[in-house]
């Protein structure tokens, strides 16, 4: 059976395209190392604040790479009610990363965490009814402007990772970190340009190997460390203690999960729009649910919340690969790394500003997709130019600012801090006011409407004849003789030109 008729056997839905084993098996690698620093990153911070040891960091890591895998396999293939079987990464939540701590450190310890996590998350699967309903909420208008803004909220981590990802380190920033990081950048285009299909798509991996070896050569990475310790292990129950439910964690926690509802919402979404197939609130709720159940799991077996991970849809958007095969690969991969602590120290050795060089290209193509879904909206005579502006500018603020919010309760920074949910609450909010609660609505045109562009009728210009011109406002035809204008009834100068055509919801 060749790929159409895959495709076709399944429903023609481009996600459920079968590139075969060897295909996904490359492909949901090349997932694996886009995600492998993030995925990481929680684990080794939450470890340190809670002084444990490298040994049971190392099995905080290990439980978040097979807590993610076998996250993401439900997201992908799902099963009834749960996963909305698209390709979306599952893997531990930065967005929790500062209450966990706040947790850890007020003496309440791990247990307390994976309490907190567990009743948040059971609650969040409660809710997510609520959340899957509001899909009529999210118009290209809405969608375009949160997709733009997980593309730039992502460009100071690529910036990061180009400097070398340890702001501490004496290396950081240094011309061998950006020079590495540009060079991988380079192989991507590169290979990006020769043509042939195959290498095109997987240009990222590729990259990322190059820019290893490059840096191997340069003494920058060390193998040595790959063949210390086990080989397998497979993570322990509840090894760091059983859950101790506080309601005051709970509720902190809970308003992380709120937040991870609102970014994976805005992920499944925008993966749907990258690879054009239809998401309605059925499919929403069932990723929505697949990611509170993955939550409520993880942290009996030493992990902590679960989201889809927005650098992963950019690397759908630069491969154009739609199958949620191959990052169902990736979640095969990441239990085996979860199993296989030895796999894990391999693909670790890759530098971080290898990372930001590929990051750059990926992260960037969200906010291109971003882009080019927001070409799809109708901005005559309405007020989704300013609907758009706000939302991308408030989203920003975090960005440009990441102490903006400090002054703010622990409760509004936390849901705002995050330029993701700030642009999808504004966008949703300013789209209600403006587009659907016209109430109130003034009937002179902004500055931001009549900002748009000029149009007339088409009968206006089917009445007028070749050689017709306007001199001093008054009409002549091609012998120069005036053409009577009748009055008739005046209306603004700028309306719907030809056609009627759809405003932004």
């Amino acid at each position: 059976m060749n790929t159409e008729s895959q495709v076709k056997a399944v429903g023609q839905r481009p996600e459920d395209e079968n590139l075969g084993l060897g295909a996904n098996i490359a492909y949901g690698f090349q997932h694996v190392l886009t995600m492998y620093g993030g995925i990481i990153a929680v684990p080794l911070i939450v470890g340190q604040a809670a002084g444990l040891a490298s040994a049971e960091i190392g099995m905080l890591i290990a439980a978040s790479l097979f807590v993610g895998g076998a996250a993401t396999l439900l997201q992908t293939l799902g099963i009834r009610f749960f996963g909305c079987q698209l390709p979306l990464v599952q893997g531990v939540s930065f967005a929790s990363v500062a209450t966990i701590v706040a947790i850890v450190t007020s003496g309440g310890g791990l247990p307390s965490v994976f309490g907190a996590v567990i009743g948040a998350a059971l609650i969040g699967l409660l809710i997510t009814p609520i959340f899957s309903k509001i899909i009529k909420f999210f118009p290209p208008l809405v969608t375009g402007a949160v997709i733009t803004t997980i593309g730039l909220t992502l460009m100071p981590v690529a910036a990061r990772w180009a400097m070398g990802g340890n702001s501490k380190a004496e290396d950081f920033g240094s011309m061998t970190n950006i020079g590495l990081a540009g060079a991988t950048l380079a192989v991507v285009l590169v290979l990006s340009k020769l043509g042939n299909a195959a290498i095109s798509r997987l240009s990222i991996l590729l990259a990322m190997v190059i820019g290893t070896l490059l840096a191997w050569s340069m003494g920058l990475v060390d193998f040595s460390r790959v063949l210390e310790g086990p080989v397998f292990a497979f993570p322990t129950p509840f090894h760091f203690g059983m859950p101790v439910f506080e309601l005051a964690a709970i509720i902190s926690m809970l308003i992380v999960v709120l937040v991870i509802l609102v970014e994976t919402s805005a992920d499944i979404l925008a993966v749907g729009d990258i690879i054009d197939t239809k998401v309605d609130s059925r499919r929403l709720g069932d990723g929505l649910r697949a990611d509170m159940i993955s939550s409520a799991i993880a942290p009996m077996f030493g992990s902590f919340t679960q989201s889809a991970f927005a650098q992963n849809v950019g690397l759908v958007a630069v491969t154009g690969v739609k199958s949620r095969y191959v990052v169902a690969a990736a979640g095969c991969i990441l239990v085996t790394l979860g199993l296989m602590p030895i796999m894990g120290r391999v693909i670790a050795t890759v530098p971080t500003a290898v990372l930001g060089g590929a990051g750059i290209v990926l992260f960037g193509t969200v906010a291109a997709s971003g882009i080019r879904t927001l070409a799809k909206v109708n901005y005559t005579n309405n007020m989704n130019l300013i609907i758009v502006a706000t939302s991308i500018g408030f989203g920003m603020l975090p960005i440009a600012a990441p102490s903006f919010y400090h002054h703010f309760p622990d409760w509004f920074a936390t849901i705002f801090h995050s330029g993701i949910s700030s642009t999808a609450i504004m966008a949703i909010v300013l789209n209600l006011l403006f587009n659907h609660f016209s109430l109130g609505n003034s009937d002179k045109q902004s500055v931001f409407a009549a900002g748009t562009e000029r149009t007339i009728r088409q009968e206006d210009i089917a009445s007028l004849q070749d050689g017709d011109y306007f001199v001093d406002g008054k009409l002549f035809d091609a012998d120069g003789v005036e053409v009577a204008i009748e009055p008739g009834k005046s209306r603004p100068a700028r309306q719907p030109a030809l056609k009627p055509v759809a405003q932004g919801h």
